[in-house]
């Protein structure tokens, strides 16, 4: 199966498609559409909206995920964001592709394993998992929207990672998001001669 994350922002809106199959994940693609500074807000939302439609054509994606609104720093802000937002559900209802949505903090838990992890710690997570490093912050977050999204929940519940390993260790079932987790450390201690 392959998720589309969709971090939405009306100056960046960072994309990613990662693909899960079993408990292994997959990076697909990633990228941010960044529509000149200079162009109206109508002009930027075309801009994201064709981005969007061409990543869903090239990569084929069976369902795709994007961040819900936060509060935003004032009311002007969030409604900018609401409109990025809007146009990124379009792009996907347009293409017959089912969208969900899905908290930042959920996100950040899912991967991370806590809901106050700053962005660098999400760059490292995915960078982990997927072996790859993003395109820029947002299309990080993107490619993290999408981890989060492939485990059925959203979240990945009690996930830490050192419970990822545990689990993984004691042969208990684990979710798909779980046995990635474990994957991924195993290659990085191998790569490292077993040192964390």
């Amino acid at each position: 199966m392959r998720i589309l994350g969709i971090d939405p922002g009306l100056r960046c809106t960072g994309w990613g498609v990662i693909a899960v199959d079993g408990g292994r994940l997959q990076h697909i693609a990633n990228g941010a559409i960044q529509p000149k500074p200079t162009l109206d807000d109508a002009s930027r939302l075309q801009i994201i909206f064709d981005g969007l439609c061409e990543v869903i054509t090239l990569h084929q994606p069976d369902q795709a995920a994007i961040e819900q609104i936060f509060v935003a720093k004032s009311a002007g802000s969030a409604l900018r964001l609401g409109m990025a937002r809007g146009v990124g559900i379009l792009a996907c209802g347009v293409n017959r592709l089912g969208v969900g949505e899905i908290s930042a903090r959920a996100v950040k838990k899912a991967v991370a394993g806590t809901g106050t992890a700053d962005k660098k710690q999400i760059q490292d997570m995915v960078t982990r998992l997927l072996a790859v490093t993003a395109q820029n912050a947002d299309a990080a977050d993107a490619l993290a929207i999408a981890i989060a999204a492939s485990n059925e929940a959203g979240t990945a519940a009690s996930v830490g990672v050192e419970l990822g390993k545990e689990q993984a260790g004691k042969g208990q079932a684990t979710s798909g998001l779980l046995a990635a987790i474990a994957v991924a450390l195993a290659r990085d201690d191998a790569g490292n001669g077993g040192k964390t």
